[in-house]
């Protein structure tokens, strides 16, 4: 007996291959980047991570939903996560801070799930082919239709102005100390609270700020925050942070680092699959310490066009021996690659904001 006619829905793939599961969450035919995460837990964490705005991540982790989702834990108000693909969905969640399913969630965040599939399979298939385009539809469209839809349709570029805030906000400090400007480019909540408790008020803008208005704010530093995409899409906030080196500190995270890489004129490429979970080790190569870190891209700056820049290399990945990390001391200039704020060791990476906040003036 074909046991492919009880599954309701499928993933299917440039390639032709399919890989049946059951749909949870918002039920939505689409188009997506396939991409896999390794963490073990913290899938509220990744649903909410505006970082992964248009593309389906597979769980390799084999359980998915069993402690619900928390009130407090969420890292943006508008989770736009593509598609969430599961080995085994557990919608009865058993957690005293739980306040909803997941697939309730995803349901009003209109954000679709499959459960079910070979996740140690198609974790495979990236590992072996890279990061590519996959329809998610319905388990009954034939092989050639789902193809067609493929090919004529493409995952959406420039997904940042999606995501970033539309107007100016701040987020006050209990007891400021300093003041800052943030650049949204899909900041995570946690990023803001680490500043928060180190008593630094944000002043979060858009994307597209120019350098112009974020002089008018005086702020003592600035910070570039994670998002989603190339960052060759965001050529704007590129241009703002070129203006704005030199006259204050500068940190960026994730997106942030590859802006601040290409502001200074580096090179970045596409990673083969990306770098996705809670378990990366990092070489800090100032001090030698090895730091257990949480990642989500999928680009990096090319090491050797730092040669051509007065940036430095701080931090590599030892995995893979990618760039983690770059500062210019002169400019007062930091970059990680990775999230200090997802704290993975967990306190391996704090030192990083307390680094940043060391550079301010002190009020």
């Amino acid at each position: 007996m074909d046991n492919k006619k009880h599954y309701d829905r499928k993933i299917v793939l440039e390639d032709g291959q399919e890989y049946y599961g059951y749909g949870f969450g918002f039920e939505e035919d689409r188009v997506l980047e396939l991409v896999f995460n390794t963490s073990m837990a913290g899938y509220q964490e990744i649903l909410s991570d505006p970082s992964y705005t248009c593309q389906a991540v597979v769980m390799t982790y084999p359980l998915i939903g069993n402690y619900g989702m928390a009130a407090d834990d969420y890292e943006t108000d508008r989770p736009s996560i593509g598609a969430l693909i599961v080995r085994e969905y557990n919608d009865r969640p058993s957690n005293f801070r739980s306040v909803e399913s997941l697939g309730r969630v995803m349901e009003l965040f209109h954000i679709p799930g499959i459960w079910g599939v070979d996740t140690r399979k198609l974790t495979r298939s990236i590992w072996d082919y890279g990061s590519r385009k996959a329809l998610i539809c319905d388990a009954s469209l034939s092989r050639e239709e789902a193809l067609r839809n493929l090919a004529e349709r493409d995952v959406p570029k420039d997904v940042v102005s999606l995501v970033s805030c539309r107007e100016k906000k701040v987020v006050e400090a209990g007891q400021e100390r300093h003041r800052i400007v943030v650049i949204d480019c899909g900041i995570k909540e946690n990023i803001l609270r680490s500043f928060k408790k180190r008593g630094v008020t944000s002043i979060v803008v858009p994307w597209n700020t120019s350098a112009q208005e974020i002089r008018t704010l005086q702020p003592e530093g600035i910070f570039i925050s994670n998002g989603p995409g190339d960052p060759a899409d965001v050529p704007e906030t590129i241009q703002t942070v070129k203006k704005l080196i030199g006259s204050y500190p500068i940190f960026g995270i994730c997106l942030g680092h590859q802006i601040i890489s290409l502001a200074y004129g580096a090179r970045i490429y596409k990673l083969k699959f990306g770098h996705r979970g809670g378990n990366h080790p990092v070489k800090d190569l100032t001090s030698g310490r090895i730091e257990i870190t949480s990642q989500n891209h999928s680009y990096a700056v090319d090491e050797d066009s730092l040669k051509d820049t007065s940036l430095e290399l701080t931090h590599v990945n030892l995995l893979d021996h990618t760039v983690e990390g770059v500062c210019c001391l002169a400019d007062r200039v930091m970059s990680v690659q990775y999230h200090p704020e997802s704290a993975p060791g967990p306190q391996d990476s704090g030192g990083l904001f307390d680094q940043f906040v060391g550079m301010l003036r002190v009020l």
